[in-house]
């Protein structure tokens, strides 16, 4: 039996390969996720530290007889000159799901890799990251007109499973079927809220080329007892226009556009910004985050900026 041949132009397609590479960042990266912060890019309901389960210090107080006195705070107690003890908060599991879009939308890139490419390594960079604390991980990918999903899993294979899947959908990004996206995102949004239940930090990817009053409704109820991130992945083209004449295609319509016209270029450039604008005061009355990925830079170099702000 002959093997499936891949597309492997890196800026264009995935591969199983080039994911996997990105589990050298998962042990670079601090995704600022310690005890719940007001700056946390991580700031919903619960504290997320992505970093296996244990015991976390809550406070100290003073010592009551019959605690162990291994746990006696030597510090306080020498500065109050009254003996304390440590008091100590099991921590949760912190399970993740990962959703992936890699509907027709995300096979755009102008410059160097295309927004599809980017989530799958956004995706694969995640999914390593949460492997090293020991929570399981699932998720989701998202085709426009249909889905896999991945159920939670405390394993290595899993994860596999899932970067495999999204290198499947990835390959076969430019040959869709005309589908009602509103429709499709929505339904697959209320099917996260059906598996997602309590305790999880969800990660969302994509470019968010539709923004639809029914799928806020979602993700603020999901929002109610999860920790939701959502990342923006977009193209320098559609946040700024270049000063010259472009011809833009998706191998069926194309499209035609003067740069050269300061106000079509800025109609289009302000349209993107308030658009984006707009839908981040949306989710922080939910006390979502989102932040943005541009498909020019190294993925690599922009998540270390992005955290550093949170830290």
């Amino acid at each position: 039996m002959k093997s499936k041949m891949l597309n492997n132009n890196p800026k264009i397609f995935l591969t199983l390969e080039n994911l996997l590479k990105f589990e050298w960042f998962s042990s670079v990266l601090n995704l600022g996720t310690g005890k719940q912060k007001s700056n946390s890019i991580l700031s919903g309901r619960y504290a997320s530290r992505l970093r296996g389960r244990g015991l976390d210090f809550e406070e100290a107080r003073p010592y009551i007889i019959g605690d162990d006195i291994r746990n006696i705070d030597w510090n306080v107690t020498a500065k109050t000159g009254r003996t304390h003890t440590k008091v100590f908060t099991e921590e949760k599991e912190k399970p993740a799901f990962i959703f992936v879009d890699q509907s027709p939308t995300m096979g755009f890139g102008s410059k160097n890799k295309t927004k599809a490419v980017i989530a799958g390594e956004l995706a694969s960079i995640i999914a390593h990251k949460i492997k090293k604390g020991g929570d399981r991980i699932g998720g989701m990918v998202y085709t426009g007109s249909s889905y896999e999903l991945i159920t939670p899993k405390r394993d290595s294979r899993n994860i596999i499973y899932f970067l495999q899947k999204i290198v499947d959908a990835n390959q076969s990004i430019y040959k869709h079927n005309e589908v009602d996206f509103e429709k499709s995102l929505t339904e697959v949004i209320a099917k996260i809220n059906n598996i997602v239940t309590h305790d999880f930090v969800v990660f969302i990817i994509s470019d968010f080329h539709r923004y639809s009053g029914s799928v806020l409704q979602y993700l603020s109820e999901l929002s109610l007892h999860n920790d939701i991130v959502l990342i923006k992945v977009f193209d320098e083209l559609e946040e700024q226009m270049p000063s010259e004449k472009l011809v833009v295609t998706n191998k069926t319509h194309q499209i035609n556009l003067n740069g050269k016209d300061r106000k079509l270029k800025e109609k289009l450039e302000t349209s993107f910004e308030n658009n984006y604008k707009n839908f981040k005061s949306e989710l922080e009355k939910y006390k979502i985050n989102i932040f943005k990925i541009n498909t020019t830079d190294p993925v690599e170099d922009q998540l270390i900026e992005v955290f550093s702000n949170y830290n």
